[in-house]
């Protein structure tokens, strides 16, 4: 994949038991996808996993902290921990981590209110697409 990263590469082939897993460049990084729900961010050679109240917890343990960055002054945390090197190392480990966050994902994904089928200049509704959990 043009662009990539060999923790990018590594990720894919470790997590395609998981489900169709692929990365995609994003502003700085790659975003890490499975099933085509982003489930990580890849920023400077280090893997963030989505993170909810269901998952917290188990960084926290760790010692693992958010993805941050600066805007206009101001530290901003996304919903992306960083995973421990011991856990991408160890392909198993990897898969479970990585399992969560699908999981993480997907409750995000199905909170999302659906929207409603917008008129066509024509009159006729237009279909909108909603990702399949």
């Amino acid at each position: 994949m043009a662009g990539s990263s060999p923790l990018v590469e590594y990720l894919v082939d470790e997590l395609a038991p998981l489900g169709h897993a692929q990365g995609r460049r994003m502003f700085s990084g790659h975003g890490l996808y499975l099933d085509g729900l982003i489930v990580g961010l890849v920023i400077d050679e280090t893997l963030y996993l989505k993170v909810d109240g269901g998952n917290r917890a188990t960084f926290e343990a760790v010692g693992m902290e958010p993805f941050t960055y600066l805007n206009r002054g101001r530290r901003v945390a996304l919903p992306y921990w960083e995973a421990p090197a011991a856990v991408i190392e160890e392909p198993d480990q990897l898969r479970e981590w990585a399992a969560a966050s699908l999981a993480v994902a997907r409750r995000a994904a199905m909170a999302k209110p659906r929207q409603k089928a917008r008129k066509k200049p024509n009159g006729k509704k237009r279909q909108t697409k909603r990702a399949s959990p």
